[in-house]
């Protein structure tokens, strides 16, 4: 039977041996590419193809899994991205993209620039470009709490506009951008059908001032933000694995006498998001 020291000897051992441990292969390698990435060394700044599979099998001598869980890690990190049938790439954001979650809808800061939209003119405050692509506009019944929200039968149908936004670091053809969220927006049919909200192009100030010209000027927004895992379809999306989290941000906006006219839903990647918010209080 061990007495109390010699139990206390045998858990120190045990601790020592632990604490000597060398860190295993994937966060071996992870760890140096991880640096690489981190001071944009040449092959490795934002964007840049990173070795294939077989190319960190060949150069560690390690196995194929062991080299696919080098580029998990690297992902989870938000460092890197990959591609089914084109490999593994730098994420083009090291860091966070900050969404500025008072100021971005006024219409003057949603407009600037002849932005189309709060999106666009976020990632023109934050010196990235929006890479345009196809929005999916149509008319469908919408989820159960967009028309709870919209007051409408559940059989009823709701103009949707749904997109996976881009961004990018310049304007050259050759800079497809990368997807940073998933989008889609829902308006009441009376309001939005045969008006520019079914147009590929809103104009100027986007979906918020096409309500505002017709008459349904937002005053009052609603967001809540939750975090959890992604679908499938969103992670192929956003080209994350399905288990880095998501934000699922719902965007709630009514008018002065109280009637919501958009709800959109937002997934945005953890690692890529933050948020900020300033309010103003009143005096003592």
């Amino acid at each position: 039977m061990l007495s109390r020291t010699g139990t206390t000897t045998a858990t120190n051992e045990r601790r020592t041996a632990v604490a000597k441990k060398e860190p295993g292969k994937v966060e071996t390698i992870a760890a140096e590419l991880r640096g690489k990435i981190e001071r944009s060394a040449p092959g490795f700044g934002p964007g840049d193809k990173l070795p294939s599979v077989a190319d960190l099998q060949a150069a560690h001598g390690i196995a194929f899994q062991t080299a696919r869980d080098v580029f998990r890690a690297l992902e989870r990190d938000g460092l890197a991205f990959t591609q089914q049938g084109r490999g593994s790439f730098v994420s083009p954001f090291i860091g966070k993209l900050t969404r500025d979650g008072v100021g971005r809808y006024q219409p003057a800061a949603r407009a600037e620039g002849g932005a189309r939209g709060a999106f666009e003119a976020e990632l023109n405050r934050l010196g990235l470009v929006y890479k345009p692509v196809a929005t999916d506009i149509g008319r469908a019944r919408p989820p159960k709490d967009v028309a709870a929200a919209f007051g409408l039968h559940h059989s009823a149908k709701a103009v949707y506009r749904s997109r996976a936004m881009r961004a990018g670091r310049d304007a050259s053809p050759s800079d497809e951008g990368f997807v940073v969220q998933l989008a889609t927006s829902w308006f009441p049919l009376e309001i939005a059908a045969d008006t520019r909200l079914e147009k590929q192009d809103t104009g100027p100030g986007g979906s918020k001032s096409r309500l505002a010209d017709l008459g349904f000027t937002q005053r009052r927004i609603r967001e809540s933000i939750e975090a959890r895992f992604p679908t499938p379809e969103e992670a192929e999306a956003l080209s994350i694995p399905d288990d880095r989290q998501v934000y699922e941000l719902v965007h709630q906006a009514s008018t002065e006498d109280g009637r919501v006219v958009e709800v959109a839903v937002h997934v945005m990647p953890v690692t890529i998001w933050r948020f900020s918010y300033t309010w103003e209080l009143d005096a003592e």
